[in-house]
Order: C-alpha cells, then sequence, then structure tokens
C-alpha cells in the first residue's frame, strides 16, 4: 500500500510540474506580446487559461480522491494537502498572465525604452522563482524555499521603483496617462505573482516541517 501511495503522489508531482511549466510560459508569453505588441499572442494566453484550469481541477480531484479513498498517513496527507494549495496559488498567477495580455491592446503605440526595463528584470525573476519554487517542493528543499522568498524582496524592489518612474512620467505627459496607468497594472500584476510564489514556499515548509510560517509579511 505505501509503495501505490508513493507512485500515487509521484504521478500528482508530474502533472504540478507539467501545469507550472505551462504557467510559467504563459506568464513569459504575455509579457513578450505586450514588449511587441502581438495582439495575438496575447490571445493565445487569453485562449490557453482554459487548459491551466483544468489541471487545477484535475489534480484537486485527484487530491480529494486519494484522501478519500487510502486513507493517507500524516506525511503524505500534507503531500497531497499541499499539492492542492500550490495548484491553486499557479491558477492564480496564470489568471494575471491573462490580465497582462488583455492590456497589451491598451498600449497601442508605446515606446518601450530602456525607461521601463524593470518590468522585464521583474518577469525574468518571477519566472525563476516559479521553477525554484516547484523544484523545491519535489526535493522537499526547505532552504531553497527560503532563497527563492528572498528574492520577491528584489521584485518588490523593482515595482517600487517602476511605480515612481511611470508616476513621474504621466505627471509630465498627460498623454501618458492612460498608457502609464496600464503599465503600472502590469508591474502590479508581476509583484503579485511573486506573492504567490512566496504562498508556495510556505506551503514547501508546511509540507516539510508541519508547521505554517508566513513569509509575506
Amino acid at each position: 500500500m505505501r509503495d501505490v501511495m508513493r507512485n500515487k503522489i509521484k504521478s500528482l508531482n508530474s502533472e504540478l510540474m507539467e501545469m507550472a511549466a505551462l504557467v510559467e510560459k504563459q506568464i513569459y508569453d504575455s509579457i513578450t506580446a505586450l514588449k511587441n505588441q502581438d495582439n495575438e499572442l496575447a490571445q493565445e494566453v487569453i485562449n490557453n487559461d482554459d487548459k491551466v484550469d483544468n489541471f487545477q481541477k484535475e489534480i484537486e480531484e485527484k487530491c480529494i480522491k486519494i484522501i478519500a479513498t487510502e486513507q493517507p498517513v500524516a506525511k503524505d496527507l500534507r503531500s497531497l494537502y499541499t499539492t492542492s494549495k500550490i495548484v491553486t496559488d499557479l491558477e492564480r498567477m496564470a489568471d494575471y498572465a491573462v490580465d497582462i495580455s488583455k492590456a497589451v491592446s491598451r498600449v497601442v503605440g508605446v515606446n518601450f525604452s530602456e525607461e521601463i526595463s524593470p518590468v522585464w528584470e521583474m518577469v525574468d525573476i518571477v519566472t525563476k522563482m516559479i521553477r525554484g519554487a516547484i523544484e523545491a517542493y519535489i526535493n522537499g528543499d526547505v532552504d531553497y524555499a527560503y532563497e527563492i522568498c528572498d528574492m520577491d524582496d528584489k521584485v518588490d524592489a523593482l515595482y517600487q521603483g517602476m511605480f515612481s518612474l511611470v508616476l513621474k512620467k504621466m505627471v509630465s505627459n498627460e498623454a501618458m496617462i492612460n498608457q502609464g496607468t496600464q503599465i503600472l497594472f502590469v508591474s502590479k500584476y508581476l509583484e503579485r505573482i511573486g506573492d504567490h510564489v512566496t504562498n508556495i514556499c510556505e506551503w514547501i515548509i508546511f509540507h516539510k516541517k508541519g508547521k505554517y510560517v508566513d513569509l509575506n509579511e
């Protein structure tokens, strides 16, 4: 029975990694669409959101079924509970990718100069955070989970800098108000994605230690 449970959890982890890879791609593609003002790619991200939603539903349903039928021991129960929590955060990140994609049509004609390079730096960091968080979960690496949380401080700092920069441009140029507002929204979406990765790291620690810690303080 222990081997059966181990194999089921291993299968769930494989699906979790597949979902995380898709979410990471969704975020990267949404920013690429914004940068290149590629409405076709933006629409592709929006359309692919159903795939992310289906991943979440399937993984959650499997977790519930295993809990109901297999009577897992405490360690396995924490693993299943953690998996169900992680997919919820992943799904929310994908929703932000959709929000970013919807902003593409609202920033037509924007010259994305080096002045908003923090946006591209933010997406590089959050995609690395997603990849690292899932790796930390699969390997049960609590120390790595804490390291990933430290990366979120950089995302927060970039967001604050971006907010100040764009706000100044909006004040000095009224024509920039609408487009600047969209850029601020995009920056905030990326900052929130970083917070959701931090949530995942909290669940990793819960999974290994059996206690909950708040890393978003």
